[in-house]
């Protein structure tokens, strides 16, 4: 067990000083104003109770929630201490300021009326422009940081009706401007290595890691092929941290952004495909663009496979948070589950797998006219779509 981990068990004070955080929340019971070095003070035991705790913080903020405190759920702690108004804000390049404070802050300006970008947290580029452009409306200097002047400027307004999700409209008139064709549209394919985790599998550990790391390369291949067949193209991120991988898909212009591997679990019955957007539930928070496309990667997949149905679900990892296209993570199932590692294995059901998702990418630009039921597209139906005599190349 690494040392910046905290799991089931562990006993030292960042427990201590990790339960009187999920105390302030409401999440676990104590009081988070106690201190931590008297005998009185939050237990140092990392327990159940801390567990199921840590476990609801994870779901609440579109985390794995599998109990344990991570990199990425240190994070989250401490994105969720900040509220709007505590500090200043500025962009910062390379450096990016990050916290329930941004959230706030581009919601806020977002009901007002002006452009943020996405709602992620961040205070990058686009959210600096809606600031300094929320400034010059108010008569301050628009320098694009969020200091007390234009905090308390932003307290004395109050938002318009704006008739709806602002982002969400901005992202569907982005696709419907974009045609129906797929012709040079590019697709991010982002292969993420995979590796076992699960302890007591002992040698049969490197004939899963394999298992699944050739069963995603396979289908990894087989969409760059089937892209080429509609006329897209395709571009593959560099391995490394998912940040890097999102900004290099944002550099590279794509059209959407598909996201590949496999899962493993500790419960062998556990298994199915599957596909997450970005989303944090706490702040009521989705994609919509996301959400529509990893709904009909999963429901596209699902009528081609003998996959079970392992959901569509919300998260705030880095990849689909930091994207600025429509993004989809696709877990193909559990290499430890008996029926997935089958079809894993399978080319047939892999080659439908790849299938599946450029026809999901294709019914992402498809008006209500050209669409069709899940799973009844092919790919010859897709080339006559290129070809028909009304399109754009016919």
């Amino acid at each position: 067990m690494g040392d910046d981990l905290l799991r089931l068990g562990d006993e030292d004070d960042r427990v201590a000083a990790l339960r009187a955080r999920l105390a302030g929340m409401g999440l676990v019971d104590g009081s988070p104003d106690a201190d931590l070095d008297t005998p009185d003070g939050p237990s140092r035991r990392f327990d159940a109770d801390l567990e199921r705790a840590v476990r609801a913080f994870q779901q609440q903020r579109g985390l794995s929630a599998d109990g344990i405190v991570g990199p990425g759920t240190r994070a989250a702690l401490a994105d969720a201490a900040w509220v709007l108004g505590d500090r200043v804000l500025e962009h910062l390049p390379g450096a990016l300021a990050g916290g329930d404070d941004v959230i706030a802050l581009q919601r806020r300006l977002l009901d007002l009326g002006f452009a943020v970008g996405r709602v992620d947290g961040l205070f990058g580029p686009e959210t600096a422009a809606g600031v300094a452009e929320f400034q010059r409306n108010v008569g301050l200097e628009p320098d694009g940081v969020l200091g007390p002047d234009t905090m308390a400027a932003l307290g004395r307004l109050r938002p318009r009706a704006s008739g709806g999700n602002p982002n969400a409209m901005r992202a569907a008139e982005r696709i419907r401007a974009a045609g129906p064709s797929l012709d040079d549209k590019l697709v991010v394919l982002d292969v993420v290595p995979f590796t076992t985790d699960v302890p007591g599998l002992g040698a049969d550990a490197a004939r899963l890691d394999a298992l699944g790391s050739t069963a995603v390369e396979a289908v990894a291949s087989l969409v760059e092929q089937g892209l080429v067949e509609v006329g897209a193209r395709s571009l593959r991120t560099t391995p490394g941290p998912e940040r890097e991988r999102a900004w290099a898909s944002n550099r590279s212009g794509g059209a959407v952004c598909v996201s590949l591997t496999t899962d493993a679990s500790t419960d062998p019955g556990a298994g199915g495909l599957s596909t997450y957007y970005y989303g944090i539930d706490a702040h009521d928070i989705r994609s919509t663009a996301g959400e529509r496309f990893a709904g009909l990667v999963h429901r596209e997949v699902l009528a081609r496979t003998p996959f079970a149905d392992g959901g569509c679900h919300a998260r705030f990892w880095d990849l689909l948070r930091m994207t600025r296209m429509p993004a989809v993570r696709i877990d193909l199932g559990c290499v430890t589950h008996a029926p997935d590692a089958t079809a894993l294995g399978d080319p047939e059901v892999l080659a439908s797998v790849a299938r599946a998702i450029v026809v999901a990418v294709q019914r992402v630009y498809l008006g209500p006219e050209d669409d069709s039921p899940t799973g009844l597209l092919s790919l010859d139906d897709l080339r006559a779509l290129r070809d028909r005599p009304d399109s754009p190349e016919g």
